[in-house]
């Protein structure tokens, strides 16, 4: 499937970040760093975080046939927004 438009969520601290972060690994996707990609069950995505700005990208790239973009950048929005809720 195509690849999405890129998600920007503005005012994500590094405490919110690291949340995130772990929030991935539980779920069995390793962030490591700030940038790069990460991929499972088919579903690529790359991210981006600028510390100095606290801004996190998001930007689906893949996924399986059985599922869009946009339910993949809802579930992302969602799990963003549950970690800065927690701030």
């Amino acid at each position: 499937m195509a690849e999405s438009a890129p998600q920007v969520f503005s005012g994500v601290t590094p405490a919110q970040y690291t949340r995130l972060v772990e929030k991935a690994k539980a779920a069995g996707i390793d962030l490591t760093g700030n940038s790069g990609t990460a991929s499972k069950f088919g579903v690529e995505v790359r991210y981006n975080y600028l510390a100095d700005k606290q801004e996190l990208t998001l930007h689906c790239l893949r996924t399986p046939f059985f599922m869009s973009a946009d339910d993949v950048n809802g579930k992302l929005r969602g799990l963003v927004s549950e970690s800065l809720a927690r701030a």
